[in-house]
């Protein structure tokens, strides 16, 4: 049943317009709707996924990742955000230990960052 439907990820922020400027200006995602009434935007992403955004009052109360990028690149995808300014966790734990933000698990590579309100975001893969 689901396993034909498109996933998408819904992240709360505290202001729009600050969020708009992060997810479209620092990490080049492409707007293609806002509510300004109902206070939340849309952004596209490779193929058919989607990242909506909402003005909330729970904003940047979640301490686990709301949404992953899944690229095919991180080193090069962490450089270049680096460059626009995006800041990467560093995490030093049993299982689990980034060098240069960047942490290798099993095949994959995965980096984590916050956006304005400390929302983490994950950029994943090769």
């Amino acid at each position: 049943m689901l396993d034909e439907a498109r996933i998408g990820a819904n992240v709360p922020v505290s202001n729009l317009d600050q969020a708009i400027a992060f997810y479209q200006g620092m990490l080049g995602l492409k707007l293609f709707e806002r509510g300004d009434e109902q206070r939340y935007a849309r952004f596209e992403g490779a193929g058919a996924t989607k990242l909506g955004v909402y003005e909330s009052g729970t904003a940047g109360q979640s301490r686990h990742t709301l949404a992953s990028f899944v690229v095919d690149d991180v080193r090069a995808v962490v450089d270049e955000l680096r460059g626009r300014g995006v800041t990467f966790e560093d995490y030093d734990m049993p299982g689990l230990k980034t060098v240069d933000g960047i942490a290798h698990i099993g095949d994959t590579y995965t980096a984590w960052f916050k956006d304005p309100d400390g929302n983490i975001l994950e950029i994943a893969g090769g």
